[in-house]
């Protein structure tokens, strides 16, 4: 039996010594937490192997409690545009790769920044002056808006006699012919559906890219919150063949257009992945988009748009249907996962959740309530006699170029000062867990560890940050990213803590967050992560060494 002891470094989450001190020493066997501190170190003459951990930190490795791996790893397929810083660098980028691929019919690139143009409307002509003679999509940094040329806009049979879909807008000109922007998965879905499909290969080495790169940020668990049952084969040839550095747990997307055949669909997906018994693949949510998002006015609000009165969003959902949908995928054991942007679609997923118990009765449901972003005040209560999470993506909370661009011209000052309420709902005595939405933000915990704390990106400067009141300390935002993440996980007795009996998920830290000043957090570094006791990320770091030595 295999047996690694980590020493000389401090342990987080367990037992201090009476004077304060940490653990130096934690004991793994065959992938399992056995020992920490000095019954770890009484462990060194069995060890079949020692880590020595240089003075750093040690501590239960991050999840994420929503993101979408895939289409992370899809990105690096097409050509690189997240970088572009205007309108002209997304053009040259797509020329540049369509000359370097002759022979790809169709250009498919994501992400592209939303507030390089005005009002975040993109025109076909200027992706038309790049390619002209394939179609392109771009995908917007938030994936619900998506840039076309006219290749693309005439292969999807879209002009001005094509009325707006359900569910989705198609920008217009003056002359009601379509721009090249569409907003939504009913507008978006005009186009997607006649993109040729990625292979099965591209898709499984997308999600073994994905997966690494998450391995190298500490992270061990990925709730992956959008998924379409086309794509589950990836996963389950992903998991088993041994390409994935980190588990993930599926959501299948319910659609309103058509949710009730979508029941024994999943319920079989779900089973056929139980039968797989891989301990890195789960299926066991079902997400649903309430609304949009604020930047094109799609989100749900309770009262209108500030620079457009007639506007208060987009609600994917019939309140009744929404209901009869959360009962039935909650009947058959889902965990539901809720995407919520505006205060009016949180208040909808709060009364869906309510729906719930009145007809399913009580158990453990444990819903998710993700984003966040304007939270009626009156609503805060709600969530913890609903046993919701809230899940945030903290890198969102500070006031960046998209906040002050285009966000806040939405809400207006009053609701503005609403957004991301993380500190009222832990006040609330709320279960919080920490995601990304990568590839919508950056997928790496620690700046948005830094960010929660400071409410301020990575041009922190000092002072009280953005809407101070709702600013965390360390200790709050290391748990919402670790055992927070268990707890939505219902895997708090697995993983999530350093505690005899749990999986080894561990990631070390160059240094103990709670001990760094606060202009310094953005800067802690991820050395080594494991993932029960497997090593998924070294650091390639010349000034940090992680003695490795196989004990006699």
């Amino acid at each position: 039996m295999a047996l690694t002891i980590f020493r000389s470094g401090t342990v987080a989450d367990a037992l201090r010594a009476p004077d304060g001190a940490l653990p130096t020493a934690l004991a793994v066997r065959d992938g399992v937490i056995t020992a920490v501190g000095d019954a770890a170190l009484a462990l060194l003459g069995e060890a079949t192997e020692i880590v020595d951990l240089a003075g750093c930190h040690l501590s239960p490795s991050f999840a994420d409690g929503h993101a979408h791996p895939l289409f992370g790893g899809l990105e690096d397929l097409g050509p690189q545009i997240r970088p572009c810083g205007s309108v002209e660098e997304v053009a040259a980028s797509v020329r540049g790769w369509a000359d370097a691929n002759p022979d790809s019919g169709w250009i498919v690139g994501a992400s592209y920044n939303a507030t390089l143009a005005p009002d975040g409307i993109f025109d076909a002509e200027w992706l038309d002056s790049a390619v002209a003679d394939r179609p392109v999509l771009l995908r917007s940094w938030d994936y619900h808006t998506i840039w076309v040329n006219s290749a693309a806009l005439r292969a999807a049979g879209i002009d001005r006699n094509t009325p707006d879909p359900a569910l989705g807008r198609i920008v217009r000109r003056p002359d009601g012919s379509p721009l090249g922007t569409l907003m939504e998965a009913g507008a978006i879905d005009l186009v997607a559906r006649v993109v040729p499909e990625f292979t099965l290969e591209q898709r499984v080495a997308a999600l073994q890219a994905a997966t690494a790169k998450f391995a190298a940020a500490g992270v061990t668990w990925i709730q992956d919150a959008w998924v379409e049952l086309k794509d589950v084969p990836a996963y389950e040839a992903a998991a088993v063949s041994g390409r994935l550095d980190a588990r993930i747990n599926l959501a299948f997307k319910a659609d309103p257009r058509g949710w009730n055949i979508q029941t024994e669909a999943f319920a079989g997906a779900r089973g056929r992945i139980e039968k797989l018994a891989s301990p890195m693949l789960t299926a066991n949510t079902v997400k649903f988009f309430i609304d949009g998002i604020i930047e094109s006015r799609t989100a749900c609000m309770l009262d209108p748009y500030a620079d457009a009165p007639a506007e208060t969003g987009l609600p994917n959902w019939q309140r009744d249907q929404l209901h009869d949908a959360m009962a039935a995928f909650d009947a058959l054991g889902f965990q539901l996962h809720l995407h919520a942007i505006g205060d009016a679609a949180v208040r909808t997923a709060l009364d869906g959740l309510e729906d719930v118990q009145r007809r399913n009765g009580q158990r453990d449901r444990r819903p998710v309530i993700a984003h966040l972003q304007v939270v009626d005040p009156t609503d805060v209560g709600r969530f913890a006699d609903l046993g919701a999470v809230a899940n945030f993506e903290p890198l969102w909370a500070c006031e960046d170029e998209v906040m002050r661009l285009l966000t806040i011209p939405r809400l207006g000052a009053h609701r503005a000062g609403l957004q991301y309420p993380i500190a009222s709902l832990a006040r609330a005595g709320v279960h919080l867990s920490f995601g990304s939405d990568w590839p919508v933000t950056g997928h790496q915990p620690v700046p948005g560890l830094a960010t929660a704390v400071t409410r301020q990106g990575t041009d922190y400067l000092a002072g009280a940050g953005w809407i101070p009141n709702e600013r965390i300390d360390v200790d709050t935002a290391m748990d919402a990213y670790t055992s927070g993440v268990a707890y939505q996980a219902f895997a708090e007795r697995q993983w999530g803590a350093l505690r005899p009996g749990m999986s080894a998920d561990l990631v070390l830290l160059s240094e103990d967050p709670r001990h760094v000043p606060e202009d310094g957090l953005a800067d802690v570094e991820v050395l080594g992560t494991w993932l029960a006791g497997r090593p998924t990320f070294t650091t390639n770091n010349p000034n940090v060494r992680l003695e490795r030595t196989s004990a006699p």
